[in-house]
């Protein structure tokens, strides 16, 4: 399941991983028995690979890391954060159909 594209983050790995590095990631809070997040997880490994060196891309387990779910308000998962130089810019939440094009949009336009 896992890409070589995709990192894993935890409430204590989050703010290195994330919060402070340089440029674009895209960080998928998910859960293990949530069918959307796993109905869109190709997608996110599509796009890991596709932006590979461009965009950094993680996942982070929200029943195996509660405290960082809580921070960022994760009410309802999938959802999908875009940090920008370690700040959040931009939400999707769900799995809407057009996830691959929605999240393609969101990070050319964060990207620019």
């Amino acid at each position: 399941m896992a890409s070589e594209h995709i990192v894993n983050v935890t409430d204590s790995s989050f703010t290195n991983e994330i919060e402070q590095v340089k440029g674009l990631a895209l960080v998928d809070f998910w859960a293990v028995w949530c069918g959307p997040c796993q109905a869109i997880a190709p997608v996110i490994e599509q796009l890991a690979e596709q932006y590979a060196g461009k965009l950094k891309v993680a996942k982070l387990d929200t029943d195996q890391n509660q405290n960082t779910a809580v921070r960022f308000n994760v009410r309802s998962i999938p959802t999908i954060m875009f940090f920008k130089d370690g700040r959040h810019v931009d939400t999707v939440i769900g799995a809407d159909p057009r996830i691959k094009t929605i999240l393609e949009g969101k990070i050319q336009h964060h990207m620019s």
